[in-house]
């Protein structure tokens, strides 16, 4: 297993309910650092995806960046190992309350393909995308 070098970044209003949400979604915790002063806030979360994703995220900050750093919006490509780990992940995601876009299909590139978005407003693409080997 290698440590990612590349993370895709969130922000949550419920922070912990995105962490529950993400877990349930197949994403290993690896660190979650709470603000001192306020432990219903996370500072910073880092979680791994199988073996050579990462995700990091927090709650909605509260200083000169909350504007630009706002929660939902963002879309991550999650590729699971089979075609049917994709049903198997969207139907967790759904179970956690997630909102089905795109049901799995065939998309011209290969493998199968399907949209959801998390309680906040964020989207995963669910791939099992054959790309490189």
């Amino acid at each position: 297993m290698t440590t990612p070098q590349l993370y895709a970044c969130l922000t949550y209003t419920d922070a912990d309910a995105g962490l529950a949400f993400l877990t349930t979604l197949g994403f290993t915790e690896v660190l979650v650092v709470r603000d001192q002063n306020d432990p219903t806030r996370i500072v910073h979360a880092q979680l791994r995806w199988r073996d050579n994703g990462g995700l990091m995220f927090g709650s909605h900050r509260m200083d000169d960046l909350a504007d630009v750093l706002t929660p939902g919006g963002a879309v991550v490509n999650l590729v699971v190992a089979s075609d049917a780990d994709v049903q198997a992940t969207v139907d967790r995601a759904v179970a956690a309350g997630a909102t089905l876009v795109q049901e799995p299909h065939r998309p011209p590139h290969g493998g199968v393909s399907a949209l959801i978005g998390d309680p906040e407003g964020n989207y995963f693409n669910i791939d099992s995308y054959p790309g490189e080997d």
